[in-house]
């Protein structure tokens, strides 16, 4: 044999050498990968318990796709106390928070928010922010695992854990939780609450299985509505998130059954309406994919799943996640966003952000030296009216002196009246001549408009302005007049002209501002000009209050300053 061909020989030797070592060493990670994938597409559990039964997709769950197809009007839902009695519950209670976990399931069931009550009766009942299925506008969230594997029990909304060491939940004491599947793996969940609403959760598995498994985690809201609450929109309530640094926004009234999804790495995803909030946050390196959805007609699910995670026998894998559960106090929500990235945009600010969240501050500011919003809201006005004084001032001048020309306007309209071109003409230059500008006095208002958007989002959004008290009978300054004039329940009218008394005296208002002002040349403008006072008392009629009384100064202030104005300019 030649070297030549010995050395061929030994070239094939070695080459199926290695073949043989690569497919029988390394079909583990081919496999590992297969299952990876698999786990990767479980769709996450659909919880739907609006129909009296809890109906659950998952792996091994056969789940009835018919009930999911009710229409909401065929529920009949249960008294919370009645459901909370059925099952065995962890309490939890901080300051700010009273409630229970269900331990079947281990479901964020049951939160009331002690600080807030639900009406401005003293005997009110708190705010429930979370309440157990098959109760009214139910609104829970739970935690759980996927396997590819069917034979593997994971834990579901039907598996009842056991509670180790601490049996109450405080900000001081941690609770664990663990379930058993029966084939060697053991779930444990750490929950620790800080003294606000922030949860923290760590989920364990311990596999003693004698095999290797991988397992996927996922956490879920689900949220049921009235139709009433889905059709509203003063301010954004649905789903709102930062997947990747970036603002998600979805109205409920804009959800269907095919939802949407996004992949993240860190951020978070909320349950959000108006004063109320539930989120997921994720750590910065932690990867999920999120899907929200309607899963039927008023019933709202958003949920997420993290990356597969294989874990060896006599091993254990932990993830960790946040979920806040509480009031969207502003103030609060940004310190969190110091180490939340944008946590404080689960508050709706609107166009006008960089003032809305100013505003806020600055009538938080006075509250806290007055001790009264409605009279922060009042000095508030004065100063905003102080810093508009020289814009305003200028505008008023030059009103004063259209007041004082309108004599010779309305000569040049009777002159001219068969010539319309003319009598613009010769008014234009009148005009020129008496250096009056015609459109000045729009300026303020064009100011006006982002000030009072601003205000509207702030008397709208602010928890800390909801049931704050003023004088009489007002009692809270983020809702409309309480106080209809009687008159009204005497005549068969539309509650939409309800008109309350602080509504009417800024009707007053701007009706005395009407008359100040320069009359338009035309006559059917000077009519709309006469009607818009009835029309904005109506409109402001149901507005919050405070802003109502916001307005009301507003106009004073700019009456009294077009008042002297209008003196000084000998104009009567």
């Amino acid at each position: 044999m030649t070297e030549d061909l010995k050395s061929f020989y030994i070239a094939i030797v070695l080459s199926a050498l290695v073949v043989v070592g690569v497919n029988y060493f390394m079909p583990q990670a081919e496999e590992e990968q297969t299952i990876a994938q698999e786990v990767a597409d479980i769709p996450t559990p659909v919880v739907d318990d609006t129909q009296n039964s809890e109906v659950v997709r998952q792996n091994n769950i056969v789940t009835d796709e018919q009930s999911t197809k009710k229409e909401l009007t065929e529920v009949s839902f249960e008294d919370v106390s009645t459901v909370l009695a059925k099952d065995a519950r962890l309490p939890v209670e901080n300051d700010v928070l009273s409630g229970s976990i269900r331990l079947k399931g281990a479901r964020f069931d049951h939160l009331l928010l002690t600080k807030y009550k639900q009406t401005l009766d003293e005997d009110s009942s708190y705010v429930e922010l979370f309440k157990p299925a098959k109760t009214q506008n139910y609104f829970f969230s739970e935690y759980g695992w996927l396997s590819a594997d069917s034979k593997v029990n994971v834990p579901n909304s039907n598996s009842v854990w056991s509670v180790i060491g601490n049996q109450r939940l405080t900000a001081d004491n941690p609770v664990k939780l663990e379930w058993h599947n029966g084939q060697g793996l053991k779930f444990i969940q750490d929950i620790s609450v800080d003294e606000n609403y922030l949860f923290t959760v760590k989920q364990t598995v311990e596999n003693n299985s004698g095999t290797e498994i991988t397992l996927l985690p996922y956490g879920l809201l689900s949220k049921n509505l009235d139709k009433e609450s889905i059709a509203r929109s003063v301010v954004h309530e649905g789903f709102t998130g930062v997947f990747d640094g970036k603002l998600q926004e979805i109205k409920f009234s804009s959800m269907d059954e095919k939802g949407k999804s996004f992949e993240t790495t860190g951020g978070w995803i909320s349950l959000t309406d108006k004063y109320w909030l539930g989120s997921f946050i994720f750590s910065d390196t932690y990867q999920a994919k999120v899907n929200v959805r309607q899963i039927k007609e008023g019933t709202f699910q958003l949920d997420f799943k993290g990356m597969p995670m294989t874990v060896q026998s006599g091993s254990s894998v932990s993830v960790t996640s946040k979920i806040f559960a509480g009031a969207k106090e502003i103030k609060l929500l940004d310190t969190y966003a110091k180490d939340i990235n944008k946590f404080d945009l689960n508050v709706d600010f609107g166009w006008y952000y960089f003032l809305t969240k100013p505003f806020f501050y600055a009538l938080d500011f006075l509250y806290g030296f007055l001790g009264n919003m409605g009279w922060a809201i009042l000095l508030f006005a004065a100063i905003l009216r102080l810093c508009m004084f020289p814009i305003a001032n200028k505008s008023y001048v030059n009103m004063s002196k259209m007041k004082k020309i309108q004599p010779k306007v309305m000569a040049l309209q009777a002159l001219y009246k068969d010539d319309k071109a003319t009598m613009q003409r010769a008014t234009m230059e009148l005009y020129k001549r008496e250096k009056v500008n015609p459109a000045a006095g729009c300026l303020p208002m064009f100011i006006q408009i982002p000030i009072f958007f601003s205000l509207y989002k702030v008397l709208n959004i602010a928890i800390e302005l909801r049931h704050a008290p003023f004088i009489g009978w007002v009692k809270d300054l983020s809702a409309p007049d309480p106080l209809t004039i009687s008159v009204w329940s005497h005549i068969p009218l539309p509650s939409m002209l309800d008109v309350g008394v602080w509504p009417l005296i800024y009707g007053l208002t701007m009706l005395i501002q009407n008359r100040l002002n320069p009359q338009p040349a035309n006559k059917d403008q000077a009519r709309m000009f006469m009607l818009l006072p009835i029309v904005f008392t109506i409109m402001f009629a149901h507005f919050a209050v405070g802003l109502v009384i916001y307005w009301i100064l507003n106009n004073v202030l700019s009456l009294i300053q077009q008042k002297i104005i209008m003196y000084k300019n000998g104009v009567k």
